[in-house]
């Protein structure tokens, strides 16, 4: 299972929890949602940092290779990165259009 989604499972949890909690308190719905979602908030930061950076640590991964990816194809489509056979063949000087 990715990072991402152990940690968005850890934090609707943790908002669960909270709401569970907080359900048997006198208060409205309103304010019992939003006490939840900071309680949790602050819960996750502590409870859930490992996660999150091993979530961060595969977003920052996958970002270099995109960018990586990107740089390899900007160089291609520049006529950089064409090895022996791989485009087309230089024409002669002989052979130019009018």
């Amino acid at each position: 299972m990715s990072a991402a989604v152990k940690y968005t499972l850890g934090r609707i949890g943790l908002f669960v929890g909270v709401l569970a909690a907080l359900w048997f308190v006198d208060m409205n719905l309103f304010l019992r949602l939003m006490l939840a979602l900071v309680f949790s908030a602050a819960l996750s930061f502590f409870l859930l940092k490992g996660w999150r950076d091993e979530m961060a640590g595969e977003m920052a991964e996958a970002a270099e290779r995109r960018r990586g990816e990107k740089e390899r194809l900007r160089s291609a489509l520049a006529g950089e990165d064409q090895g022996a056979g791989d485009g087309p063949a230089e024409s002669e000087p002989g052979d130019r259009h009018r």
